[in-house]
């Protein structure tokens, strides 16, 4: 998703698609260190930009209800 359409969803749900997220990369990071190989390697930098986007808007909301 992009961050103008994640600044559209509820704290909880960015929090709860952050942890889908990262054990998607969780559980791809040990797939390639088991078998020593991934079927689409580029998807691992796909989700570690979604983690950053969806912690950027997480921050970005967190600190507008401090203010």
């Amino acid at each position: 998703m992009k961050a103008h359409e994640l600044r559209d969803l509820s704290t909880a749900e960015l929090e709860a698609r952050l942890n889908d997220e990262e054990s998607a990369l969780q559980n791809m990071r040990f797939t390639k260190s088991v078998t020593g190989q991934l079927e689409n390697p580029a998807r691992m930098k796909s989700h570690r930009r979604e983690i950053a986007r969806l912690k950027t808007v997480l921050n970005e909301k967190l600190s507008a209800e401090q203010a």
